[in-house]
């Protein structure tokens, strides 16, 4: 997942203050939709759904190709820039294809985690594994941050964002670890199961 230049869709946070909440996806490649359009990243697909539902929400994918956790705290100052009523978090997956400390991830989400809180954000927890060939000590050890932090926050999870499009040929792009449209598909479903309940039980926008 190699890095490029921030969506564009991230100067929606420094525009003025809309009377809608804010949902914020706060990711990297697989949320910003890397080789699709961005009209089939899942973000763009939770945002249709909630058009359809009559859900009046301004939603920004903050996702951002190579990111980790270290990155995603580094932006938070930008994306709270204007208020932030519920956070989809699912960063983690560059920092357990490099091999990175879980210990260094773990710290990085909980420093996102407690902004969350301090701000009032409502977050939605998605997981992330690494593959078999990285050894089963660390791949355990990186795979039980996600849920420890889910129970320790009380937070709406979903234990593994590409459940279901992992390692499925069909639903992936060539490289075989960034979802096609259909793939992308399958993963909006799986968001959107977790992350509507929090939608329709948010307060309404403060400001």
């Amino acid at each position: 997942m190699r890095a490029v230049a921030p969506l564009a869709t991230l100067a929606a946070l420094a525009a003025p203050v809309q009377a809608q909440p804010t949902l914020v996806f706060l990711g990297d490649s697989l949320t910003a939709g890397l080789g699709l359009d961005r009209s089939q990243a899942f973000p763009s697909l939770i945002e249709a759904r909630l058009r359809k539902a009559g859900l009046a929400w301004k939603v920004v994918n903050a996702g951002v190709s190579g990111d980790t956790t270290a990155g995603a705290r580094a932006r938070l100052d930008w994306i709270y820039r204007s208020r932030v009523e519920v956070m989809f978090v699912c960063v983690g997956s560059n920092d357990g294809l490099r091999g990175l400390p879980p210990a260094e991830a773990e710290r990085n989400l909980r420093a996102i985690l407690d902004r969350a809180r301090r701000e009032g954000t409502r977050v939605v927890l998605a997981g992330a594994m690494v593959p078999d060939n990285y050894g089963r000590a660390y791949q355990e050890a990186f795979g039980r941050i996600f849920p420890r932090l889910a129970r320790e926050y009380k937070l709406p999870f979903l234990p593994f964002l590409l459940e279901g499009v992992a390692l499925r040929p069909e639903l992936n792009q060539e490289d075989g670890i960034h979802p096609n449209a259909e793939g992308a598909r399958r993963v909006a479903d799986s968001v959107w199961k977790v992350l509507e309940p929090q939608l329709r039980a948010a307060p309404p926008a403060s400001r």
